[in-house]
């Protein structure tokens, strides 16, 4: 089986390659890599491919997916839980076989969650820099101690589990939110509704997927709901915050402090080297502009442990796939 890998980085073939090596029984599946993201002018680099592999920024709306059908691929492989960018009921109707990685180490994204938390609270990128120029100065690095404060965790799947169960772990009072009830996070903290975990949180981190619903749950009247100083942090989709919102929040001092891993139009940003570019998107570089916002590019995932995972995942799910067997990974 042939499958082109789009927006593929030098990790990607690594992990795939020796999981592929390893895999028990042998599989016969050549990768083609590609470092192009899938879209419509690209959809041709699929050109005699049984399946494609893609991952969160490509796109797979009904125009490629009737390209990829008439190219002769069969089958989607996502490397991510996320499949918002996939329009699915195309994909069905086309006959398509879509398969996910539902979940990949969740403690990944919710220690990432955490590593946010504190450098944005203890400003310890600022003091980085200041030391290697020789500034012990400690004005404007004073933080707060988080043993007591309250982190409200909107998404209570895995990623929000793992994320409750740390922040519990350093002394924090634990609220949920999510739109079915868990009884795992009864025993990290208090499921409450969206506008009781807004107003009482110190901080606010969203762990919840993307869908037409919830696209910019986070908008002017909910920053509004938000305790006025609070930290608001996301980890999960870019499109859950309306950015340019959350911006105006920044400037009146009510939020007042933002971390995000991801960006609701990252797609043209991140996993690139743009160091040489100037970078089109007059939004993200005014966010960058603030002191109290930190940025980092979509890296919550990306450790050695979540990699594997993924890759093992993605063979299996092409396993069941080449072997015509019921696959738990499917979409639609």
């Amino acid at each position: 089986m042939r499958v082109t890998v789009f927006s593929s980085q030098p990790y990607d073939q690594r992990f795939l390659e020796e999981t592929l090596q390893g895999h028990q029984g042998g599989l016969d599946v050549e990768f083609v890599y590609q470092e192009a993201s899938l879209s419509d002018q690209t959809v041709s680099l699929a050109q005699g491919a049984d399946a494609v592999c893609v991952f969160v920024n490509d796109r797979l709306d009904t125009a490629v997916l009737e390209a990829l059908a008439g190219q002769g691929a069969r089958a989607i492989f996502l490397r991510c839980a996320g499949f918002n960018n996939v329009d699915i009921a195309a994909a069905k109707k086309l006959g398509f076989f879509v398969a996910r990685v539902p979940a990949y180490s969740p403690e990944a994204v919710a220690e990432h969650a955490l590593a946010l938390v504190m450098t944005l609270n203890r400003h310890t990128n600022r003091a980085w820099l200041r030391v290697r120029e020789g500034n012990f100065s400690l004005d404007g690095l004073l933080g707060t101690t988080l043993s007591r404060k309250t982190i409200g965790i909107v998404g209570a799947g895995r990623i929000g589990l793992a994320t409750a169960r740390i922040f519990k772990g350093i002394g924090c009072r634990v609220l949920g939110f999510d739109v079915s009830v868990s009884s795992a996070f009864a025993e990290l903290g208090t499921q409450v509704s969206l506008d009781v975990l807004l107003a009482q949180s110190d901080i606010v981190s969203l762990h919840c997927p993307l869908t037409d619903a919830n696209r910019h749950m986070i908008n002017r009247a909910t920053l509004a709901q938000m305790k006025r100083g609070a930290m608001l942090v996301n980890t999960s989709r870019g499109g859950l915050i309306d950015t340019r919102a959350v911006i105006d929040s920044l400037r009146s001092r009510h939020l007042g402090s933002l971390a995000i891993d991801v960006y609701e139009q990252e797609e043209s940003l991140f996993f690139r080297d743009r160091s040489s570019n100037i970078l089109d998107d007059d939004v993200f570089q005014l966010l960058l502009t603030f002191p109290n916002v930190l940025v980092t590019g979509h890296q919550g995932f990306f450790t050695v442990e979540a990699m594997r995972e993924i890759a093992e995942v993605t063979l299996y799910n092409i396993h069941c796939f080449a072997s015509a067997v019921t696959c738990p990974n499917t979409i639609g």
